[in-house]
C-alpha cells in the first residue's frame, strides 16, 4: 500500500523562497529575452548612422547627451549580466559549481562581478 504525501494544489510562484542560483539562473534566461527584443532597435540605429553621415552625426550628438549615457548604461547592464551568468553557466556546463554550497557562491559571484563590470562601465562611459 502506498502513502500518499498532501501535494501542493497551487503553486503560486510570487509567495515560494528561490535559492539564489535559481534566481540568478532566470535573471539569466530574462536578460536573454530583453537582449533578444533590443535586436530590431539596435539594428534599426545601426541602419540609420550608416546612410550618410549627417545621420551618423545624429546619433553621435543624441548619445553624447548624460540622458542617453544612462539609457546606454541602463542597455549595457543585461548585456554584462548575461555574459557573465553565461560564463557561470558554460562552468556548471564542465561541472564546476554545481553543488548547492558552490552553486550558491558562484551565484553570488556572478552579481558582485556584474556590478563591479557595470560601475566600471559606467565609469568609462562618463
Amino acid at each position: 500500500m502506498t502513502v500518499h504525501t498532501p501535494r501542493p494544489i497551487n503553486l503560486n510562484l510570487f509567495t515560494m523562497k528561490f535559492p539564489i542560483a535559481a534566481i540568478v539562473s532566470i535573471m539569466h534566461r530574462l536578460s536573454g529575452l530583453f537582449l533578444f527584443l533590443i535586436i530590431p532597435f539596435m539594428l534599426w540605429t545601426l541602419d540609420f548612422s550608416l546612410t550618410s553621415q549627417d545621420n551618423f552625426q545624429v546619433i553621435h550628438d543624441n548619445l553624447a547627451t548624460p540622458t542617453a549615457k544612462i539609457l546606454i548604461l541602463l542597455l549595457l547592464a543585461p548585456c554584462i549580466y548575461h555574459f557573465v551568468a553565461g560564463i557561470r553557466h558554460l562552468l556548471m556546463d564542465m561541472e564546476l559549481g554545481v553543488e548547492r554550497r558552490s552553486g550558491a557562491i558562484t551565484a553570488i559571484l556572478t552579481i558582485a562581478i556584474t556590478l563591479l563590470l557595470i560601475v566600471l562601465t559606467g565609469i568609462y562611459i562618463w
